[in-house]
């Protein structure tokens, strides 16, 4: 399954990136005033009022936000329009014209867009913040300190429902952020119309006379096979995006306000739980009982001050994080290293893109639940810099039965009610036009676990085409590690190195890449994310893109070529993989792809547990201390979207070779090896598995209000050498959503695991008017189906409940500026 997600991976990257890319916006007053013509396959000379920066109009008055664009003010409005087809054209005439109007005031930005199509075909749905995806949407991307690296993006569909985010050159867009500005937006019998005002306190910047900001405007007609009109030329044959940018002045006389937001909010919970009831054994089922908890009353706090346009300095106290937003369910059966969950919680997404690295050195859900949290971020000239501090008081929070349990309470005695201290330093350096240079900090404090962190990393354009990056870090850390050949964990201090480098080209056709990264044995950072230690990746990627025609039924079609290979430190090898994909882009948003990859695999058993002596047996059964096989796999993949109400995608694989490491899949799916088919208790004895592997979604959305989602996934591993099934695992995720408003919504979600026999479900009411006021009302239900005591291990028929939490979670937004 490794090699196949890999490849899924690139295919879904080199697919997704038209409909994650920021949208266009508006150009020509009628439908036939057509664009100036445009040449296709190149960059056309750019007319004077693109060449130049875009003198904005300062408004004498307020616009009322209300998508009808009837101000007398917008009359000496910025005119923004001839918009080029980017995608699936190069640079040609668009279907429709779009036009985009600027101004402001001495607090606010004001955009708006008038755009052109035909009657009843603008795709346009009442939807919640971030959920536009679907529509039709206009954009524009805001480079506000015109340095070529980062830049906000404000995405609206016809009845202005936001999405909004961060661009950042070699990292991609994220949307996790929310900005706090008002747009409304209407169909019209030509069209749409759409009206933003954005104030000056809600982004940081630079600003005043003859400064410049870059600026993108863009629109995407999904009928269109999400046909991407921009309103400067995009060259395919450059790598970066933001180098492309237009430009914008006369933002002077802006009122520079300190800005202080305070947002209480308040928790109030009522959960239940199944508990024992009886001492455990193995002859007695034990059904449990369901213990009701009092209620929970968790008020919390957050601050920020805007200190400057350029700092900002954020606080909170007692943080509500409550997961309004589950993580996704996924297969963890036969996994050997740790899974990747994204950060969900407020406090950490403002500002996150600062602490992000090739290496994952910040990761904020280390911080699980922090009693207070600081951070201080800003730019100032050229350079960005970060501080993040918090008090976690995860690690000494032990449940009650914990506490009162003889056998385990003088093991965590010391930790009860400790916290563990972290911090984070970032400082990041502009060099040239599009490079930079860092420094990354971190630090992870508690009772026998400390570590520090540190390092550089920096990323260098030397030509339009080519980047190279890199990122060096040390740590130390005085913890327990486990010694394979002691048996046993040891209390020391380990000192080790991480590395990333990378070397990309991309072109207009061709394109390639090299990149590589290892973490030597003691490597840890407490602070972030790594999956594993003692290894190095090393891989190439080279691709190749084929010259789209935007009228034929096939638009275009991509083929790439991976190779990689993983050993560790002492030169042994753990791995290689490589693979090839085809994808196919065809007329009403539809693609398709096959793909087929080869591998070989090594484990040696100090992975595993201890390493074998003349008088202990090691981690694997029998005389071998490693095992190692040879794979090869086929996938194929297909997905469409032909109208606003149905959307469908499924990806199937199969591999001869993967890797069935033994560990069993619970009481439904025990060990099948030989080894312990012999022995229950016999060391682990991994082994070569044929793996099959379907994941598909459907959504359905028969009206503007309703939408309905089922994902499936399933995968399937049948040992080889004794032909029994070693996995076998469904995972059912059901979402249906009711939008009564742009802000008001009622949700359902239903998750069920066939393997962990779990039932999960979630039923949400939500209120959201802006970023930080919110009221909630939901409830959470977790249920066992045909599954196994967690007291006893017996089977259980029917339902049992395991859990269950009825909550209300509201906050308030309260701004003042002085």
């Amino acid at each position: 399954m490794k090699l196949l997600r890999l490849v899924l991976l690139v295919a879904a990257g080199t697919l997704a990136v038209n409909a994650q890319t920021p949208q266009p916006p508006p150009s020509s007053l009628s439908s036939s005033d057509a664009p100036k013509p445009v040449r296709a396959r190149s960059v056309p000379p750019l007319p004077p009022e693109k060449a130049q920066p875009v003198r904005v109009p300062r408004f004498e008055k307020p616009i009322v936000v209300d998508g009808k664009l009837d101000d007398d003010v917008w009359k000496n409005a910025a005119i923004l329009k001839d918009f080029y087809q980017t995608h699936p054209g190069d640079n040609i005439n668009p279907s429709h014209p779009t036009e985009v109007l600027i101004g402001y005031d001495s607090k606010t930005l004001y955009i708006a867009f008038r755009v052109r199509d035909e009657s009843g075909k603008v795709r346009a749905r009442v939807a919640k913040r971030d959920a536009v995806w679907d529509d039709d949407t206009v954009s524009v991307m805001l480079d506000t300190f015109n340095d070529k690296r980062k830049a906000y993006v404000f995405v609206f569909n016809p009845l202005g429902v936001q999405a909004d985010g961060i661009l950042t050159e070699g990292d991609g867009h994220d949307y996790s952020v929310d900005i706090v500005m008002e747009s409304k937006g209407m169909v019209t019998e030509d069209g749409y119309t759409v009206e933003a005002a954005i104030p000056f306190k809600s982004l940081r910047y630079v600003a005043g006379k003859d400064k410049l900001w870059g600026f993108h405007a863009f629109r995407t007609i999904k009928r269109l096979d999400n046909e991407q009109n921009s309103w400067m030329p995009i060259s395919r044959d450059e790598s970066s995006f933001l180098n492309q940018e237009g430009h914008i002045t006369g933002l002077e006389g802006i009122s520079t306000e300190r800005t202080l937001e305070i947002i209480p909010t308040l928790t109030l919970s009522e959960a239940g739980r199944r508990v024992p009831t009886i001492p455990m054994t193995a002859s007695i089922a034990d059904p449990g009982r369901f213990v009701n908890s009092p209620v929970k009353v968790d008020p919390g706090l957050t601050l920020k001050f805007g200190i400057t346009p350029t700092l900002t300095l954020d606080f909170a106290a007692n943080p509500d994080f409550a997961q309004v937003e589950a993580d996704q369910p996924v297969i963890t059966a036969n996994q050997r290293f740790p899974i990747f969950f994204s950060e969900k919680r407020p406090f950490f997404l403002e500002g996150i893109d600062i602490f992000q690295t090739p290496l994952q050195a910040v990761h904020t859900r280390a911080i699980v639940d922090p009693d207070f949290a600081v951070k201080l971020s800003g730019k100032q000239g050229r350079n960005t810099f970060g501080v993040l501090l918090a008090s976690d008081n995860a690690p000494g929070n032990f449940s009650e039965e914990e506490k009162n349990d003889p056998s385990v309470f003088p093991d965590i005695e010391k930790f009860i009610g400790k916290n563990a201290y972290i911090g984070v330093l970032r400082f990041k350096r502009d060099v040239g036009k599009e490079s930079s240079l860092a420094f990354i900090g971190t630090s992870y404090n508690f009772i026998e676990k400390r570590n520090q962190l540190a390092g550089f990393d920096g990323r260098f354009r030397l030509d339009k085409q080519t980047v190279v990056s890199f990122q060096v870090l040390g740590t130390t850390s005085r913890q327990f590690f486990f010694d394979p050949r002691r048996d046993e964990s040891v209390y020391r201090t380990g000192n080790a190195l991480g590395y990333a480098v990378r070397f990309e080209k991309q072109k207009r056709h061709f394109g390639y890449n090299f990149d590589g990264e290892g973490y030597t044995r003691d490597y840890r950072a407490d602070v972030g994310f790594t999956r594993r230690t003692n290894t190095n990746r090393e891989g190439f990627f080279v691709y190749y893109n084929s010259e789209p025609k935007p009228k034929a039924k096939l638009i275009s079609w991509h083929v790439h070529q991976f190779i990689g290979t993983n050993f560790d430190w002492q030169g042994r090898m753990q791995g290689w993989e490589e693979g090839s994909q085809i994808n196919f882009s065809f007329a009403r948003q539809t693609f398709c792809g096959v793909g087929v990859n080869y591998g070989y695999e090594r484990l040696f058993e100090e992975e595993f547990g201890p390493t074998r002596t003349a008088s202990r047996p090691g981690a694997f059964a029998g005389s071998d201390s490693e095992r190692s096989i040879y794979g090869k796999g086929m996938h194929v993949f297909v997905g469409t979207t032909p109208g606003k109400k149905l959307s469908v995608f499924a990806v199937t694989g199969y591999n001869t070779g993967s890797f069935d490491f033994d560990f069993g899949a619970g009481p439904r799916f025990p060990r099948v090896s030989p080894a312990a088919l012999r022995d229950p208790n016999a060391p682990l004895d991994p082994g070569a598995g044929n793996e099959w592997f379907f994941e598909t979604n459907f959504s359905v959305q028969p009206t503007d209000a309703l939408k309905a989602s089922v994902e499936y996934t399933k995968v399937r591993l049948v040992r080889r050498d004794t032909g029994l099934v070693a996995l076998n695992d469904n995972v059912f995720s059901t979402r249906v959503t009711y939008q009564f408003t742009r802000f008001t919504f009622v949700r359902a979600r239903l998750d069920y695991d066939t393997l962990a026999s779990s039932v999960r479900g979630q039923y949400l009411f939500g209120w959201t008017p802006n970023p930080g006021t919110s009221f909630y009302v939901g409830y959470n239900d977790d249920l066992g189906f045909n599954g196994f005591s967690p007291f006893t291990g017996h089977l259980e028929r029917g339902f049992r409940r395991n859990s269950r939490t009825f909550f209300i979670k509201m906050s308030y937004l309260i701004r003042r500026s002085f």
